[in-house]
């Protein structure tokens, strides 16, 4: 099977429906569904995450990092403490991670693997600068935000997952086949994962998307997050050299001292947070 063809299959399977998901997802998901629920309450939240000791084990680091713990108070112990610190935003972003770092978690070449580090690295770079600038620019929820950028390549991460059955998938591709491919497959995906369908809009809209001015929705907030995020996708098309900022429209909204600070805050986001986003 060439790789046309190799793509051809996947994006068929995708749009079927055939989505394959690592078993290990499973909880991860019945608290993704229990999370969206309104009435869901604390207590089944907690046993949920209990049900799940990789997610029980984030949860607490999460709890006790910088971005929960500013104040240096006790360090928490148990998984009840740290639902009730973080709370249901922040637990849904962390549930939204496991699920997508799962699917890297069974590819065996060598090669892809480093792939899905580095697409999950550029990943948590762009939450935490979405996070920042929903914050500080576009006024966004900035949960939602982040959230929406931790699920943002998962399309990606599924083409990762299936390279292992087809090598070369991914290969140099001048062409531009598996972005194709992986516009269907992220649609699919995102539905899968019961994705709300405003996130699903946003992300799906990212390939050809243009910011507004000035910036306002989540799409912008995605956009500029990626387009400053330190760390590329390795999936991405090589990308031109971005304008001095003083020389780019965008300067009339974000200046460059602002910028520098959101850039630096969004680097001790990512550090604050890596014990529970990043292992």
């Amino acid at each position: 099977m060439n790789r046309l063809e190799a793509f051809g299959y996947i994006a068929a399977q995708a749009a079927r429906g055939e989505i394959t998901l690592p078993t290990s997802v499973n909880a991860a998901l019945r608290l993704q569904l229990a999370l969206d629920n309104p009435d869901c309450h604390i207590e089944d939240a907690i046993k949920l995450v209990l049900g799940e000791p990789q997610l029980a084990a984030r949860t607490v680091a999460l709890a006790n990092s910088a971005a929960f713990n500013r104040n240096g108070d006790t360090p928490i112990m148990n998984v009840r403490a740290a639902v009730m610190r973080v709370g249901y935003r922040s637990l849904q972003t962390l549930v939204a991670s496991l699920v997508v770092r799962q699917f890297g978690s069974r590819i065996v070449d060598p090669g892809l693997r480093a792939k899905a580090e580095q697409l999950w690295e550029h990943t948590a770079h762009v939450a935490a600068l979405a996070q920042v600038l929903a914050r500080r620019v576009t006024f966004v929820n900035p949960d939602t935000a982040m959230f929406a950028a931790i699920v943002h390549e998962v399309g990606g991460f599924y083409l990762l997952s299936r390279a292992d059955e087809f090598p070369g998938l991914l290969d140099d591709d001048p062409e531009k086949w598996a972005e194709l491919c992986e516009e269907v497959v992220s649609r699919e995906v995102l539905k899968k994962l019961a994705i709300p369908e405003t996130v699903t809009q946003a992300i799906l809209a990212l390939r050809d998307g243009w910011l507004t001015m000035p910036p306002s929705t989540l799409l912008d907030t995605l956009l500029l997050a990626n387009q400053f995020a330190p760390v590329r996708s390795p999936l991405g098309v090589p990308e031109e050299p971005l304008p001095e900022h003083a020389d780019s429209v965008l300067d009339f909204v974000i200046d460059n001292d602002t910028l520098q600070s959101i850039l630096d805050e969004s680097a001790d986001e990512v550090k604050s947070m890596s014990a529970a986003l990043l292992v």
